[in-house]
């Protein structure tokens, strides 16, 4: 048998991330050759993820890919085990590997996105690699991308909530600013509905038949007009939407956007939103 050397196995470490033993071991079965080495390695990972298959994933990530040059971006949550692997600078890279995946190649499921290439391999190779080195279970839990228009994003700093707007119109001067702030607003506020004609017309008039009978109740209203009731209604109306729709809320920032409405600062910058997307780690929807 042949002696595997140090520097041998230090290479296959800084190749694979993997733990020195295991690239020792690794070595040593491929007969020196690092090729196979790094094959035994890959299949070792999936044997580590399949292991850790009933583990519960309720820590993770988002993770978001922006190509405004291309048009295209997506949003991705990826799914540990613990907190501190969530945050750990490996997982960190993963996440951003993954989703630009996403991005480039129009992945129809997480299946698929996991057979797409990525650097000389597949997905789901770069996935197994951390799997092997972190010795924790990662699922890609959800993906979406978008094509065409203009895109921003937000990710709060813990990673565990994002946002990712897709706006058309011709956008005058540096929006980058703009869009980040419309991100976070929708990150902090999650609103239901991207705008008022979103809005089911069924939940639209049970709200409008809820605030009538509300004002009728009311002794105080006895005596005014029809139409001053009218007014009353469409103010609470306009308030309601303005708490439910996205492009109605006041910017969360007021300071930064005095009496401004989402719309009407996307509106300042040339631009209208046509869809955002939230990811909350471990939320359904």
């Amino acid at each position: 048998m042949s002696t595997i050397s140090a520097a041998s196995v230090n290479e296959l470490r800084k190749k694979t991330d993997q733990p020195l033993m295991d690239c020792k071991k690794a070595l040593t079965e491929a007969g020196g050759d690092m090729d196979k080495a790094v094959e035994l390695l890959r299949s070792w990972n999936a044997k580590a993820t399949v292991k850790r298959g009933g583990n519960e994933t309720g820590e993770g990530r988002v993770g978001i890919f922006v190509d405004n040059t291309k048009g295209v971006a997506a949003i991705l949550e990826l799914r540990c085990e613990s907190a501190p692997t969530a945050k750990n600078d490996r997982v960190l890279a993963l996440v951003q590997d993954l989703t630009q995946v996403v991005a480039d190649t129009k992945p129809t499921d997480v299946a698929d996105l996991l057979t797409k290439p990525f650097a000389g391999a597949k997905a789901n190779d770069r996935l197994e690699e951390v799997v092997g080195v972190i010795r924790e279970k990662m699922i890609v839990q959800r993906f979406e991308r978008l094509e065409g228009g203009t895109f921003g994003e937000y990710v709060h700093h813990d990673g565990t909530v994002g946002a990712l707007v897709q706006c058309t119109g011709t956008a005058k001067g540096d929006v980058g600013e703009v869009l980040r702030d419309v991100c976070a607003h929708i990150a902090a506020l999650n609103p239901e509905y991207m705008n008022p004609a979103a809005v089911p017309a069924e939940k639209l008039d049970k709200e409008k038949a809820f605030i009538a009978q509300q004002i009728k109740d009311d002794p105080k209203n006895a005596s005014k007009p029809a139409n001053i009731i009218e007014k009353m209604a469409d103010g609470k109306i306009k308030a309601w939407l303005g708490e439910t729709a996205l492009t109605e809320q006041a910017m969360a920032n007021g300071p930064k956007y005095p009496n401004t409405t989402v719309a009407q600062a996307l509106a300042k910058v040339g631009l209208t939103i046509q869809k955002f997307v939230r990811y909350k780690v471990g939320a359904s929807a």
